[in-house]
């Protein structure tokens, strides 16, 4: 086995996928031998990162910005090569993660089997598609010689300025509308890249009126791109009781307002894995992906809802623009009664978690 001081995961991803990676920065931390690790993300990733206690450095990598082509490749390999690490992990299987691992000279270089770039890989892990990414992560410690958890849960760590600026939001919101409650929140997070992720608008805006009706009040999550949906959502549920915080909080404020909700209902998207991050109870809604693709939520008494038996489910691994076949039976067939059902059973303690 090579020497493992100076460990760097190579992971330029999605954000959601980086917190899916968090329980193999957390056992290499673990690890006697291991003095630094270090991460390389895109830059809509790299706070998640902050104040983790499992990294040390995060080098971010604007693969589609600052640092696109092959200029941007030889700049990070010659910022990587100073750092002299001993060994690599990349999970991301792209040509371009395996080819900068490579010319920065790192000597140790483990991916996966159906890496683009397997060949400029020293240690080659296969790829199983029936387990949980988190558990397909952590198998890249076993050419290094060690035996990780069959399965970690990955953890986040908003600091004091996130609490304060989350704590701020709620008050200043609870003073402008007294019947919002921050006690009795429920997060909703409507938004996806993948269009056929999302859940229909409508049901989310008849989701929000019931959970309303029943004295509860609702958080709107996600990022910039979504505050048009989420405006059009508080809208038609009621202004007074929902907060929009779209746009603006950063990953670690949004995953620290999540924490403070009783339940989140998200999409198969990078809420509902904050949600996982901070112990919070997710009902994931699948649509055209599935949960056997290994991306959905683990814990005790999270939900994955989907349609079973769609002989057109599933349709692809990321979803798309549109329902290839017109139906979106997938998501539409989901009915906003059947997630409000699962919320109250959450909050009452009667159901398990279980997986369309």
């Amino acid at each position: 086995m090579n020497r493992l001081d100076r460990v760097l995961v190579f992971h330029t991803a999605f954000p959601g996928d980086i917190v899916l990676a968090l329980p193999l920065l957390q056992t290499l931390r673990a690890q006697q031998g291991v003095s630094r690790v270090a991460v390389v993300v895109t830059p809509s990733a790299a706070g998640l990162l902050e104040n983790h206690p499992a990294v040390d450095d995060v080098i971010v990598y604007d693969k589609r910005g600052n640092d696109r082509g092959m200029s941007g490749v030889l700049r990070l390999s010659r910022r990587l090569r100073a750092r002299q690490y001993d060994v690599a992990l990349v999970p991301h299987r792209s040509l371009r993660s395996a080819a900068t691992a490579f010319l920065a000279g790192i000597s140790r270089r483990v991916g996966f089997t159906t890496s683009a770039g397997r060949w400029l890989l020293t240690d080659r892990v296969r790829y199983n598609r029936h387990d949980h990414e988190v558990q397909r992560n952590l198998k890249l410690l076993g050419p290094l010689g060690l035996r990780p958890p069959e399965y970690g849960t990955p953890s986040l760590y908003p600091d004091d300025r996130d609490r304060e600026v989350v704590e701020r939001l709620l008050r200043g919101y609870q003073s402008r509308s007294p019947r919002f409650d921050p006690g009795r929140l429920v997060a909703l997070a409507p938004g996806s890249v993948w269009t056929t992720k999302r859940w229909p608008q409508e049901r989310y805006e008849e989701l929000g009126r019931s959970l309303v009706t029943g004295g509860f009040s609702v958080a709107l999550i996600g990022g910039p791109e979504d505050r048009q949906l989420c405006e059009s959502i508080a809208e038609a549920v009621s202004p007074e009781a929902v907060l929009i915080a779209a746009g603006d909080l950063s990953l670690l404020q949004s995953a620290e307002l999540i924490r403070r909700c009783r339940v989140a209902v998200s999409n198969d998207s990078a809420p509902m894995h904050l949600a996982v991050a901070v112990r919070t109870p997710v009902i994931a809604i699948f649509g055209p992906t599935v949960p056997e693709f290994g991306f959905a939520p683990r814990g005790e008494h999270d939900i994955v809802l989907g349609v079973p038996h769609l002989a057109c489910r599933p349709c692809s691994i990321h979803g798309g623009a549109s329902c290839p076949i017109k139906s979106f039976d997938c998501m539409v067939d989901i009915s906003a009664e059947t997630v409000c059902n699962h919320i109250q059973n959450l909050l009452n303690g009667t159901t398990n978690s279980r997986h369309s």
